[in-house]
């Protein structure tokens, strides 16, 4: 949001911008209320995720655009072998965050399934899909630090989220990658890269004005 205003001040339009942080459609509050509503990644986790989108819908003022970071790819950031453990610690560690993300869909309370095709569900919320782009952040190695303790956090989540699914052996090496003391940790690998993808859907109110 910071960063929104920040950049609306730059170009001259400070006082035409005003931001507001919601955690769910029903906060939102009284319909036509908004001309561009932001949904990040963490849509995921809403139970029916179409009906929260026929409510982002009805907030939306005619014309009003609303923009969905859906699919996308996850982040890789080190080579098939590593020098320790198996081989292939990353595509088991995607396998293992997609089982448990699919395992908290299910445990949500009165969750419904559907086919995340986000296209065809903003159009079924009574919106107009205007496009979808791919936003490609590449840092390729020596990463400067600042990209090393982000992936530093990122493995420590995975080890919070994760850990428990994972057989010892990819265990001990995630616990390795993410130990700063050692030249074998993420903040001192050479071959430490940054690669990943965010896809975002935009659709527009076809309401009249």
């Amino acid at each position: 949001m910071e960063r929104v205003r920040s950049r609306a001040v730059a170009q001259g339009i400070g006082s035409r911008v005003v931001t507001r942080l919601r955690k769910s459609p029903g906060e939102f509050g009284s319909p036509d209320s908004a001309d561009l509503i932001w949904i990040p990644n963490g849509f995921h986790r809403m139970r029916d995720q179409e009906a929260a989108l026929r409510s982002v819908a009805g907030c939306l003022r005619p014309g009003g655009l609303v923009a969905v970071a859906g699919s996308g790819l996850p982040p890789r950031f080190l080579p098939r072998d590593i020098g320790m453990g198996r081989p292939g610690l990353q595509a088991r560690l995607d396998a293992a965050a997609e089982e448990a993300f699919g395992d908290m869909r299910d445990q949500l309370p009165g969750s419904v399934r559907t086919v995340e095709d986000w296209p065809a569900m903003l159009a079924r919320a009574g919106l107009i899909p205007s496009g979808t782009r791919s936003f490609f952040t590449d840092l390729p190695s020596p990463l400067g630090m600042l990209a090393r303790e982000h992936l530093q956090m990122h493995l420590s989540r995975l080890h919070d989220q994760i850990g428990d699914r994972l057989e010892p052996e990819d265990r001990t090496t995630l616990e390795c990658l993410m130990d700063s003391a050692t030249c074998t940790g993420i903040l001192g690998r050479p071959d430490a890269f940054y690669l990943t993808a965010t896809t975002v859907h935009t659709a527009r109110s076809c309401r009249r004005f």
